[in-house]
């Protein structure tokens, strides 16, 4: 049967008309395309996670179980990182915090722990190396990520295990220490901290500038995450080096939080040609998520003493239960996460900021949409939506930390 030009147009014209919105569902979404966008730049650009808690976490699991390097990362559904997570969202240098209680401070032990911590990476690299490798600079960090391996390289949470011994430095660089922390929760003998509210020295100890210069001296990257605000300006008053704050985040959002940097300490880090490395913890992220925790802590607490029944019963147990069920934690998002980016941006510049999760170190306390090393994608998605360019990522992700690494190594 024959049918006239006219009307074949009309009938294609129908089909069209018919199938478009099959056709237009199939589509992937502008936010399908921009995840996708994440996800590739992920997996294409160096992410350097300047905070991560794994050793102190396996060691005190291994304790609990008496079992000697328990639970080494390939796969796992305990804690925030392993090698299958990493991989999928895209982390290529988590540096591996070689925490040190700041109670060892007065029972002795600090330098003990660290090497301890150090043998345990060590070992991870060790035992599963065509996973992991150690990296002792921004050069074998590189070249670690086109071997298609994770870098574990190495950061000491807390001075302590120094001692009054500035030879420990050279030979915590030989052992793979990056930066250094200079305190954690409580002052040491190198300066105050943030946490601590008795100001030993009122900032630097006249121990803690001969620790600076030897730091310096050796290549190890000042961190001033955990110090006093005094300390912090005193030490960029006096180092002529960029420092690093390897997981702090913005006293914008969470005033009176000294743990957190002001606007003036962000602008001075500027000058100095340092990065911030922003905490995903959501007690660093916003004050109100805190305030809210805390209140419902304060409650439950008040209600299992008038109950009186023992700690440990049952009962208090079956408290807790029901409490958790009627008043759920607040948690904070990966939004807010950008939010402190974006504070950093204005305020120093798109060239001083990265990425220090304090995963592993903060508990149940990450936001939503970053609940563990697989979901860095999620945060890039939300700087591509803000406007970032790729560059700008790639900046973010790893590159102005791996710059400060390369100007300060030996």
């Amino acid at each position: 049967m024959a049918f006239s030009n006219d009307f074949k147009t009309l009938w294609f014209t129908i089909v069209l008309i018919c199938i478009k919105p099959i056709f237009a569902f199939a589509q992937p979404t502008s936010t399908d395309k921009m995840m996708k966008k994440a996800e590739k730049l992920a997996q294409k650009y160096i992410i350097v996670d300047g905070h991560v808690d794994l050793p102190y976490r396996l060691k005190v699991t291994n304790f609990r179980l008496q079992k000697e390097y328990l639970g080494i990362p390939y796969q796992t559904d305990a804690g925030d990182f392993d090698y299958v997570r990493s991989k999928k969202g895209g982390l290529d240098a988590p540096f591996m915090s070689i925490y040190i209680p700041s109670s060892l401070q007065e029972t002795g032990g600090a330098k003990e722990l660290a090497d301890s911590l150090i043998n345990m990476v060590e070992y991870i690299a060790k035992e599963q190396n065509k996973l992991f490798q150690i990296a002792y600079s921004a050069k074998d960090l590189r070249k670690i990520k086109k071997a298609g391996k994770i870098a574990l390289p190495m950061g000491m949470e807390n001075g302590a295990p120094i001692e009054n011994d500035l030879n420990l430095i050279p030979y915590f660089k030989k052992r793979g220490i990056s930066y250094i922390t200079l305190t954690h929760a409580k002052d040491n003998k190198i300066c105050d901290s943030s946490y601590d509210t008795t100001r030993t020295w009122n900032g630097l100890s006249p121990y803690g500038y001969k620790v600076l210069d030897k730091m310096i001296e050796n290549g190890i990257m000042i961190d001033i995450s955990h110090v006093s605000d005094s300390t912090y300006f005193q030490t960029l008053r006096y180092v002529k080096v960029p420092v690093i704050a390897s997981h702090s985040s913005c006293r914008k959002f969470t005033p009176g939080f000294e743990r957190n940097m002001s606007d003036e300490m962000i602008r001075l880090m500027k000058s100095n040609g340092g990065v911030i490395m922003v905490n995903f913890g959501s007690s660093f992220l916003d004050s109100e998520v805190g305030r809210y925790n805390d209140s419902m802590r304060t409650e439950l607490s008040e209600l299992i003493t008038n109950s009186g029944f023992d700690n440990k019963s049952a009962e208090v147990e079956n408290i807790k239960l029901e409490f958790a069920k009627k008043h759920p934690k607040l948690y904070s998002d990966v939004n807010m996460v950008a939010n402190h980016i974006d504070h950093i941006v204005q305020l120093a510049g798109i060239e001083h900021v990265g990425f220090g999760s304090d995963y592993d170190g903060v508990g149940d306390s990450l936001p939503v949409g970053l609940k563990d090393v697989s979901d860095f994608p999620n945060l890039i998605y939300v700087l591509l939506q803000r406007g970032y360019s790729a560059k700008d990522i790639k900046k973010i992700c790893g590159e102005n930390l791996l710059n400060v690494w390369s100007r300060i190594s030996k």
